[in-house]
């Protein structure tokens, strides 16, 4: 199989040749020592070294978001959004400052133009390198993270829920307007898969109670599922943390696999495969916290060989870190993860790996507090 029918088919909950390897987020730190040689902040170096690191390792998938036009202030950085960010020492930004100071500001404000000819520029590249070679995918989001980017705190956010709740809806609807309509236009460009990259939960569990996700969450992630379902295309769901309470409403939102059930919030990928396995490719599980990060390439290897006994036979899992290979990570230990992937990760596979490893938890001397026993 070519990479991207490896990546597709893992999907649709179907086996393929090998179990496919794909990564959120590779940080230029990461990339820079892995590929041997300096990337610089461009946009444009920092794409081509992304293209390269993917024929490097040979990943099945590749994934970028859409382009926003930056302008400099001070040390900051103000987007089309009119959202600010600052990048910390490692290259990464964060927002700080949201542009809506009142509920006047909610009613007036307008999203930039999601059918600006720049949107796209580095998606199109990679559907140009990549298509029908490695799976391309679209990193969007629903309405969650702009919405509190937007009014400069998820504190704000919260407390709009709750003393106007009207004034949330319309300020979601104008983001999924915007960010349904960007999914749309990657899809007619040709990528083959898209992931919304909303986070609702952290290892101690949910930002929000069920009643308030159902409300002012849920049907927004509805509304990007049917977007990209109605193109043809699967749609990926990325949240860090605790997702036990979330589970069914996901899989009633039709999304089509759950990144990167994070074992540091205490995500039992087996258990979720057995429990949603039918419904839910599974992605992820390699913990990038304390493994990845601290880890030898020795303990890297033993974790994939256990991930793959207890959840790769029958297909339906795409092997990746619990959240991303962020500057923490060890160079070696992100070469060693994929190496390993490749190395027992072909199907069938071995009877010998699956009796030996399915009942290990490596985990359980990682994160006692919940795979202790």
């Amino acid at each position: 199989m070519k990479p991207y029918e490896r990546f597709l088919t893992a999907l649709r909950r179907e086996q393929p040749d090998m179990v496919p390897v794909w990564e959120l987020i590779v940080n230029e730190p990461v990339v820079s020592t892995v590929l041997g040689r300096r990337v610089t902040g461009t946009k444009e170096d920092m794409l081509n070294a992304y293209c390269e690191l993917a024929e490097f390792l040979d990943l099945d998938g590749v994934t970028w978001g859409e382009d926003q036009e930056m302008k400099a202030v001070g040390e900051f950085f103000v987007d089309e959004w009119g959202i600010t960010w600052r990048l910390n020492r490692d290259g990464i930004a964060y927002p700080v400052k949201g542009p809506i100071k009142s509920e006047k500001d909610i009613i007036d404000y307008s999203p930039p133009d999601p059918d600006a000819s720049h949107r796209l520029e580095s998606i199109e590249k990679l559907v140009d390198v990549f298509k029908n070679e490695r799976a391309v995918v679209f990193l969007g989001h629903e309405t969650f993270e702009f919405s509190h980017y937007l009014l400069g705190g998820m504190d704000r956010l919260f407390k709009l829920y709750y003393l106007k709740p009207d004034l949330a809806v319309l300020l979601s609807e104008k983001v999924s307007e915007y960010k349904c309509r960007v999914i749309e236009r990657a899809i007619k460009a040709g990528v083959d898969a898209v992931v919304c990259g909303d986070d609702y939960a952290d290892g101690r569990g949910p930002f929000l109670p069920p009643s308030l996700f159902k409300k002012f969450i849920l049907p927004y992630i509805k509304r990007a599922v049917d977007t990209t379902h109605r193109a043809g295309v699967p749609y990926i769901k990325h949240t860090d943390g605790n997702l036990k309470w979330m589970l069914d409403m996901l899989v009633e939102a039709r999304v089509d696999a759950l990144h990167p059930i994070e074992p540091a919030a205490g995500m039992d990928i087996a258990e979720v495969k057995k429990r949603y396995g039918d419904r839910l490719c599974v992605i992820g599980n390699i913990d990038c916290r304390k493994l990845l990060t601290g880890g030898s390439p020795r303990d890297v290897e033993e974790a994939v060989k256990e991930t793959i006994a207890k959840v790769a036979p029958g297909g339906g899992y795409i092997l990746s870190s619990s959240n991303s290979i962020h500057p923490g990570v060890r160079p070696e230990n992100f070469v060693a993860m994929v190496k390993a992937a490749r190395t027992y990760g072909r199907y069938p596979i071995d009877k010998r790996l699956i009796a030996e490893y399915a009942g290990r938890c490596l985990y359980s001397r990682l994160f006692p507090e919940f795979f202790g026993r």
